[in-house]
């Protein structure tokens, strides 16, 4: 961290599947100076998610990929360090968009106001961010919870997925998770509540799944697919409803998966089990209703109801490591970098 040069980390090339520490560089310039209506934003906590591996593609998706030589983009926590802007003042905090550097110019669009003492900064990356809205919104606005029912959810102890299955629990689901080993299945069930979690990576993991939803599965929340998804299909009951908010398993590919054509099977069962599968991008829909679920998720954590894990990395250099271990799944709840110390 250095007061004098603005540490930045680029995209130097584009992966061919998974990330490589050669696609990032880190660069050093000069601290941006505000203009008359700007604010200089300087980082402290940096949020790291599987979506930013599709930014690193120019690949046709819902945004603009990220050029060769430019910052990678990502949601952070700011501090107001110099205000030219009649409406933030110096050392307030923000959420902003500013991506993997040490500081930022904004005009103030798009910030959010999180007031000059936030009790826990980082959350506004993670449970009061992108992830617990995502969590929030596909499960009760897609998936449709009902008391009784029995929810699975992949990624169960990730920024989205631990959220998934405690909101799930509130509202009456039997709580299936899927996680890769013993210590996150554990934690799934003694920490966070879950009824099950299966370990993907037994050997048994599609027989341990069907023995765990006996009953069929009626809202699968869907954010890895592959091998998970094949073991979920055959178990959904007519009438399930999968909210798809990512397919992190298959970021990194580079070609379809071998053996056979399944798309035939899977239209087939969202045919003849009248089963509603339906995408979202959380902002771009659901942004409107953000308030509602501050509301919400403010008072499930005041309550207790909500328990919450951040896997903090130190330091802006470490966070191109960081995000390739997060694609491996190597991550202990969500992912935040913290970039520099506050003001």
């Amino acid at each position: 961290m250095s007061d004098s040069t603005n540490r930045q980390i680029v995209l130097a090339s584009r992966p061919i599947g998974a990330p490589t520490l050669d696609n990032f560089r880190l660069e050093q310039n000069e601290i941006p100076q505000p203009k008359e209506g700007e604010l200089l934003l300087k980082s402290v906590y940096l949020s790291l998610d599987p979506y930013m591996r599709g930014r690193m593609s120019d690949a046709k998706s819902y945004a603009d990929p990220v050029a060769i030589g430019e910052t990678m983009v990502g949601g952070s926590v700011c501090q107001v360090i110099e205000s030219n802007h009649p409406n933030f003042d110096q050392g307030e905090w923000v959420l902003a968009f500013t991506g993997w550097q040490d500081y930022g110019i904004s005009d103030g669009e798009g910030l959010i106001k999180m007031g000059m003492n936030p009790q826990h900064p980082s959350y506004a990356l993670g449970v009061m961010g992108m992830p617990g809205f995502t969590a929030y919104m596909g499960l009760l606005d897609i998936g449709q919870p009902k008391e009784g029912d029995t929810l699975v959810v992949a990624a169960a102890t990730g920024a989205v997925g631990s959220m998934v299955g405690q909101i799930g629990k509130l509202k009456g689901c039997r709580v299936i998770g899927v996680a890769g080993g013993e210590e996150k299945c554990r934690y799934a069930k003694e920490q966070l509540g879950f009824d099950e979690c299966i370990d993907h990576k037994a050997p048994d993991f599609a027989e341990q799944l069907t023995a765990a939803c006996d009953q069929g599965i009626d809202v699968y929340f869907e954010n890895v697919g592959g091998k998970v998804f094949d073991a979920v299909m055959p178990l959904l009951n007519t009438g399930a409803r999968i909210p798809l908010c990512g397919l992190i398993s298959q970021y990194n590919a580079t070609a379809l998966p071998e053996g056979q054509d399944r798309m035939s099977m899977l239209m087939a069962q969202l045919l003849i089990k009248r089963i509603k599968m339906q995408g979202f991008i959380i902002f771009d829909d659901y942004a409107h209703r953000y308030g509602e679920f501050a509301t919400q998720m403010t008072q499930w954590l005041s309550e207790g109801k909500i328990h919450y894990r951040e896997h903090l990395i130190e330091g802006l250099e470490n966070a191109p490591e960081a995000f390739i271990g997060l694609l491996e799944g190597k991550n202990f709840g969500k992912l935040v970098v913290q970039t520099n110390q506050p003001i």
